[in-house]
């Protein structure tokens, strides 16, 4: 069996005692580049003297080098423990720390100095708290809006299980996107997304269009899982039946040896099949391919998915 180092003790506690699941070796379609610019090492410096957490780094994302290199980076907020311990995650699992009051005003100085024109927020699960965080989001929403007011912004939020009311308080902040990841096909949610509710999490995205038509919803999936193709398939029409207008799709990549094993890796060729299956299905906007991520290249996909929809309301 592989040594646990005491680093992993500390970052997945939950996860020492599972055996190992050896990381199977990259395909050429799915390597990329270490991040070597100039302008990542810019904006790594930023983060670290705003004390802001990007969940680029905490989840180990393979496009950080090209994000970073771009001035994108995706702000995690509430900290970068989560109360959660999915099998597919490796952000940090164990009893989180105090919001920090601060956080939405920097996270608003970071959006102004990088100049961004689209800014993706997520956070951690935060089952701790009585609304899981939304206010915090709620906040964090206002401060950016006052700070870089030409600023869209997309937050990938938690499930907000059991928390009543907390889902109206974000709406009510009107991000331009709300994005909740259905992650996985339903059989796999006990092993894959243990904490989750396939269809609490299909409920929210739809209630967020019954509170507020005007948001964009999105929602993404990871393959590679041990997922079978009609269950995607099953999920597209699941996400469809609760109005999303987005879907991403790419494939799970194994963060260390303690995390839920591949089950193989999909080809680009199965993801542009995908890809046209889902607009075949009614998807305003499609992102499926290997590397593809909630918040990669979400600027440029925000401004595709205004334009579509302003091209169905203009038909009308």
């Amino acid at each position: 069996m592989t040594e646990i180092t005491s680093l992993q003790r500390v970052r997945h506690p939950e996860k020492a005692n599972r055996p190992d699941n050896p990381i199977q070796r990259k395909p050429a379609w799915i390597r990329v580049k270490a991040p070597v610019s100039k302008t990542y090492n810019e904006t790594r410096e930023l983060m670290r003297g705003l004390n802001l957490t990007t969940v680029c780094e905490e989840a180990s994302c393979p496009n950080i080098g090209e994000c970073w290199s771009k001035k994108h980076a995706t702000m995690m907020i509430m900290g970068e423990i989560c109360t959660r311990a999915c099998a597919f995650c490796n952000v940090s699992t164990g009893k989180p720390n105090a919001l920090d009051p601060f956080e939405p005003t920097n996270v608003a100085t970071a959006v102004k100095t990088l100049g961004l024109n689209h800014i993706v927020i997520t956070s951690v699960d935060r089952d701790d708290l009585a609304d899981g965080g939304a206010q915090h989001f709620a906040d964090v929403i206002k401060a950016i809006r006052e700070a870089a007011p030409t600023t869209t912004i997309e937050i990938l939020t938690p499930d907000f299980l059991k928390k009543s009311g907390a889902l109206e308080i974000v709406v009510a902040a009107k991000p331009d996107v709300f994005n909740h990841n259905l992650e996985t096909v339903p059989k796999l949610y006990t092993t894959v997304r243990p904490g989750a509710r396939y269809y609490h999490s299909l409920r929210l995205l739809d209630r967020v269009k019954e509170l507020d038509p005007t948001i964009f919803t999105k929602s993404g999936l990871m393959v590679g899982l041990g997922e079978e193709k009609d269950e995607i398939m099953q999920v597209m029409d699941d996400m469809r039946v609760a109005d999303i207008d987005f879907i991403t799709i790419g494939q799970y990549l194994q963060p260390t040896v303690k995390h839920h094993a591949i089950d193989r890796f999909v080809t680009p060729d199965e993801f542009s099949v995908l890809e046209k299956q889902a607009y075949a299905k009614g998807f305003l906007m499609v992102s499926a391919s290997p590397l593809t991520r909630s918040s990669h290249h979400a600027g440029e996909d925000f401004a595709k998915l205004k334009a579509a929809r302003d091209k169905i309301e203009g038909v009308k």
